[in-house]
């Protein structure tokens, strides 16, 4: 079984939780996230399988999209609702004002990690650290912010979409917030609605995935329906012997022209089955595959 399932994760569990529960279920080792979910989290969790895991650093790299609830006026030692309260003030916020907070965290800019996440400081865990009564703070790290939008809120609670650079930290954001509107903030709630090119629509519950391994066998997307935004071309058959060998592929190897790039390019068999992902050696030259599936 090669290829990514996405499960719509449920709360209480952990990433790690998750895999393992595939694993059992599916009778495969080889099952790696994508990307954590936080316990208290739900929704999106793509599942490399098989020979996918070795896709995994292209897919963890990929924008997120979110549902997000903040809570106003609680401020907590893990930036939402499942820490311990640091403190707490009674809320006097309008909507414009925290319309206007959220629009001084969109863009680009350096993010600073919650003080319990899986941020390494030395070769410890940032949470362990934490955990031990250490004050922690993470170094800060580039992230995008490309939508923020704030879609309810009743005085305390904030409901907000966004869609983010891997890496982020939705938890922080919500600290941020209540940061800036002097109120205090944690997060109360989050759902991923997307991880990449992978969208909660064909995602699977993991009831499903748990006691129904046809069906969850049946939702796997194959190797040569993966990373679909990255250039491709067909190799002939000499291509694929040299790829199966990790050579490098020239352009007499190739069914037609290699695509303008400077990154990535994906390796496909004439039926369309991926058989490598490569890196171009310099423009209109030979192409190295660097990750091979066969």
């Amino acid at each position: 079984m090669n290829g990514v399932l996405v499960v719509d994760k449920p709360a209480g569990m952990t990433s790690h939780d998750v895999v393992a529960t595939a694993r059992r279920a599916l009778g495969e080792s080889r099952i790696g996230h994508t990307g954590t979910l936080d316990p208290m989290a739900t929704g999106v969790l793509p599942l490399a399988i098989g020979r996918a895991t070795r896709l995994v650093q292209f897919l963890t790299a990929s924008d997120k999209e979110y549902v997000a609830e903040i809570r106003l006026g609680l401020t907590t030692d893990t930036y939402d609702v499942t820490g311990a309260a640091v403190a707490e003030t009674e809320p006097s916020v309008t909507r414009d004002d925290l319309a206007a907070a959220l629009q001084t965290l969109m863009g680009d800019y350096l993010q600073a990690p919650p003080p319990y996440s899986a941020k390494k400081i030395g070769n410890r865990r940032a949470y362990d650290l934490a955990r031990a009564g250490q004050a922690v703070q993470p170094a800060a790290v580039p992230v995008s912010v490309r939508r923020l939008e704030l879609t309810a809120f009743d005085g305390v609670t904030a409901t907000v979409e966004v869609t983010c650079s891997a890496g982020f930290y939705v938890r922080a954001l919500a600290h941020e917030v209540g940061l800036r509107l002097r109120t205090g903030g944690c997060l109360a709630a989050l759902r991923r609605t997307r991880s990449g090119e992978f969208a909660l629509a064909e995602a699977v519950g993991l009831e499903t995935v748990a006691r129904d391994r046809e069906a969850a066998a049946a939702s796997v997307i194959p190797l040569e329906r993966l990373l679909i935004a990255v250039p491709a071309v067909t190799v002939t058959e000499e291509g694929e012997r040299r790829v199966s060998h990790g050579r490098d592929v020239e352009a007499a190897h190739l069914e037609s022209l290699a695509p303008e790039a400077d990154a990535w390019v994906r390796l496909l068999k004439a039926d369309g089955a991926l058989l490598a992902v490569a890196r171009p050696r310099r423009p209109g030259g030979s192409l190295h595959p660097s990750v091979v599936l066969i």
